[in-house]
């Protein structure tokens, strides 16, 4: 298994990434001769400029490790398991879908039967749902499963074709993925560099805010992925699969830095690297809050387009991947100013 695969396969919900945060820490290791977790869970990796140079630019680069999840929220008599959901989970994705607690316990999400399909034409809801983990009743799904038990989507990732992975998870395992790459062909770089994999993201962006306070940086760039408008009727959107790296301009809580943007398009341009301008106008990323810290960020974000976010089998196109390592690595080595 790849460390892409491997990355995406761990549970991880907001509030529970410390399996992520001890995969990625071992593959820093010997890489980042700073690595350290804060109070919140954020596991920040300090490259200091390899020139040694005061007036290096201080840059940090930013991926959550938190995934979408379900909580427990009840059990009943029967032993089914009642929820809500930790982040943006969409009810008809979630139906019949497999789920995975900490503890290795499988489950089932079903729903209760319409009592009037005649009546009710409204799509399914989290609150008529449940999570069947085999239990015969109350007593013996609480020898399993506990009130507040955090479950995940559990889903094997599969190369669809040579370049294109389908998995859970790539929002945002992919994004640190793209950051460990980063660090290992960047450990030259000239800047001062912190790699931040944030926690919390999913539920209000809360990593991305303690630590842009701790570090201060001149710049940041968050790494997320950012949907797609080229299936069939798809919302009318200028990014497609594999047709490069997207430099955000806009999303619905964040207005890029026009230096950094601009900065970014002359990077991609003379690197030969492709890239598409990104205008999101549902969700955000980290950089929304990274920007508001202290005396203010010059931010952006490179995307990576996606297909199909927040479900068991989102898609990405490594060649994509490959274009924002590239880039990222001379951000690196070259500053943003």
């Amino acid at each position: 298994m790849g460390l892409i695969e491997d990355l995406c396969s761990i549970y991880g919900p907001a509030g529970r990434e410390h399996v992520v945060r001890e995969r990625i820490e071992k593959e820093l290791k010997g890489i980042c001769p700073e690595i350290h977790t804060d109070r919140l869970g954020n596991l920040i990796a300090h490259q200091p400029p390899a020139s040694g140079k005061k007036n290096a630019e201080k840059i940090m680069l930013c991926a959550h490790m938190d995934e979408i999840g379900l909580i427990v929220t009840y059990i009943d008599k029967k032993g089914y398991l009642r929820f809500t959901s930790v982040g943006g989970v969409f009810p008809e994705l979630a139906l019949n879908q497999r789920v995975v607690f900490e503890n290795g316990t499988v489950g089932i999400i079903g729903i209760e039967p319409k009592k009037d399909e005649s009546k009710s034409k409204a799509g399914p809801k989290l609150d008529k749902m449940y999570i069947d983990i085999g239990a015969q009743d109350q007593k013996s799904a609480e020898k399993i499963v506990r009130l507040g038990d955090v479950a995940a989507f559990s889903q094997h990732a599969v190369w669809i074709s040579k370049t294109r992975l389908s998995t859970k998870a790539l929002d945002d395992r992919i994004g640190c993925y793209c950051l460990i790459e980063t660090a290992k062909r960047a450990k030259k770089a000239n800047n001062d560099i912190y790699f931040v994999f944030s926690v919390q993201e999913e539920v209000g962006l809360r990593g991305a805010r303690t630590s842009a306070f701790a570090v201060a940086p001149q710049y940041a760039l968050a790494v997320d992925v950012t949907d797609t408008g080229d299936t069939p009727e798809a919302h009318r959107m200028e990014v497609s699969l594999g047709k490069g790296v997207a430099i955000k301009v806009k999303d619905s809580a964040f207005l890029t830095n026009p230096h950094v943007k601009d900065k970014l398009v002359e990077y991609a341009k003379s690197m030969h690297i492709p890239y598409q301008l990104e205008v999101l106008e549902h969700g955000t990323t980290d950089a929304a809050v990274i920007q508001l810290v202290k005396e203010g960020v010059m931010s952006g974000v490179l995307s990576i387009p996606t297909r199909y976010i927040h479900s068991t089998n989102e898609l990405c196109d490594l060649n994509d991947v490959e274009g924002a390592i590239s880039l990222l690595e001379h951000v690196c080595k070259t500053g943003l100013s």
